[in-house]
């Protein structure tokens, strides 16, 4: 639904949607900074944009590596 044109105000925010780079999304932290024992990490708290999307690329590709390997053989195969 998302991809149809004028479905969404920004389509460029589609090209971050989960499998469209074929990755998972990083894990999404909101407020409270500590919950039920969990932390925000502190890279999310810095405030430093290049940090945090380094933070979250790699945290992307290891839960896909962790959870959906098959993705990432897909774009390996795709890629050559």
């Amino acid at each position: 639904m998302r991809l149809i044109p004028g479905a969404i105000t920004d389509e460029t925010s589609a090209l971050s949607d989960c499998f469209q780079d074929d990755l998972l999304s990083p894990p999404v932290y909101t407020r409270p900074a500590e919950f039920n024992g969990w932390k925000v990490p502190d890279v999310l708290l810095s405030g430093n944009p290049r940090l945090i999307q380094a933070w979250q690329d790699e945290q992307a590709l290891e839960r896909t590596k962790l959870l959906r390997p098959g993705l990432l053989e897909k774009g390996e195969k795709s890629s050559d």
